[in-house]
């Protein structure tokens, strides 16, 4: 079976200016748009010296102090590409100019008031402004988005996300600390998946939890979100699970009235190393037991679906896609799930001590 997953990649140059130098940017951001062919044309970072040392291992021709530096000596139709921290954003986001086009990285703001203040200034200033929700590209969820669109799976009823391993949080210094940690900085990218291919759901029920001899504010979440009594969607995450690779999972499951498909998210397994993806689909033929087929699919997560995310940004700039799919008009709705999220986990569920009340 051939399956289209590779996105679509822009008909013009358009020159992209990096703000911020984390290692987000030199792991993923930059081998993604080489491999695509995309020209960075500058990068900027508060401490100088880092932004001269990633520019130096990728060939970047310009180093700028700030952002108003940047600005200044941006080529006409530059893409802005920012991943600095969410409480930044809208400083930096007020130094571009006008109708520009820039890519955000996840989240939109820690939280959502932050989320709607975003928003308002890409509205106001009339940015083309998309958020850098990538899982969305990645090899596997295209190739289950093909199958899905095709009907090949029939309806969809049953999304399911799956983690159980240790994340090692350590490698994300500034991540770790956060307070609304594993919702806001790793659910989310699952939250904002499921509404891509199930739009937003009715309520949220969700907990999330800290482990008992660890400082981090939470590290394991299940999140369902209801959309009415046939589509059932829930996340499940611990990334305590520190006992080997023998019964660890990462994975996507979509269950439809004809068929299944389950993707194997290696990229989070023996992390930042990695372990091989696997894409699987079943489609039962009427008079033979189920059997489960493979499709080899080229690339990841990291760092291929970064690709598709500033793909799909220039292409809508440039007018040859009518559709920018994860623009902040839609990504501030993820946003209202994982406030949600929080909300639900905080007030809790029904006390059954209620029930038994005389």
């Amino acid at each position: 079976m051939i399956i289209p997953y590779k996105p679509d990649l822009p008909k013009t140059v358009q020159p992209i200016i990096i703000i911020g130098a984390g290692g987000i940017v030199s792991d993923a951001h930059l081998p993604a748009y080489k491999k695509a062919g995309f020209f960075v044309h500058g990068i900027t970072n508060r401490t100088r010296a880092r932004a001269e040392k990633v520019a130096r291992e990728f060939d970047i021709p310009n180093v700028y102090d700030t952002v108003a530096d940047a600005v200044a000596h941006a080529p006409a139709n530059a893409v802005y590409d920012i991943t600095i921290m969410p409480d930044q954003y809208v400083e930096v986001l007020t130094q571009l100019p006008d109708g520009t086009a820039v890519l955000i990285q996840k989240p939109m703001g820690d939280y959502f008031w932050q989320a709607k203040e975003i928003l308002e200034v890409c509205r106001r200033k009339n940015l083309v402004a998309a958020i850098n929700f990538q899982l969305r590209f990645a090899p596997f969820v295209a190739a289950a988005r093909y199958m899905i669109d095709q009907g090949m799976i029939g309806e969809l009823y049953d999304m399911e996300v799956r983690v159980t391993l240790k994340t090692p949080w350590e490698l994300f210094p500034l991540v770790k600390i956060h307070p609304r940690l594993e919702i806001q900085y790793h659910s989310i990218h699952y939250i904002d998946l499921i509404r891509s291919f199930i739009g937003n759901p009715d309520t949220v029920y969700a907990k999330t939890l800290k482990h008992p001899a660890k400082s981090l504010s939470s590290s394991r979440s299940t999140v369902l979100m209801d959309y009415g009594d046939t589509m059932h969607a829930v996340i499940n995450t611990n990334h305590d699970h520190d006992f080997g690779p023998h019964n660890q999972e990462s994975f996507i499951k979509w269950e439809g009235t004809k068929g299944v498909i389950k993707a194997k998210m290696g990229l989070l397994m023996n992390y930042p190393d990695g372990v091989p993806d696997l894409f699987e689909y079943c489609i039962p033929e009427e008079g033979t037991p189920p059997q489960w087929k493979t499709i080899a699919l080229e690339g990841s997560w990291f760092p291929e679906a970064f690709i598709g995310t500033m793909a799909s940004l220039m292409r809508f700039k440039e007018g040859s896609s009518d559709i920018l799919h994860t623009g902040v008009e839609d990504v501030i709705q993820t946003m209202a799930v994982v406030e949600s999220a929080y909300i639900s986990s905080d007030q809790g569920g029904v006390r059954v001590s209620d029930q038994l009340k005389d």
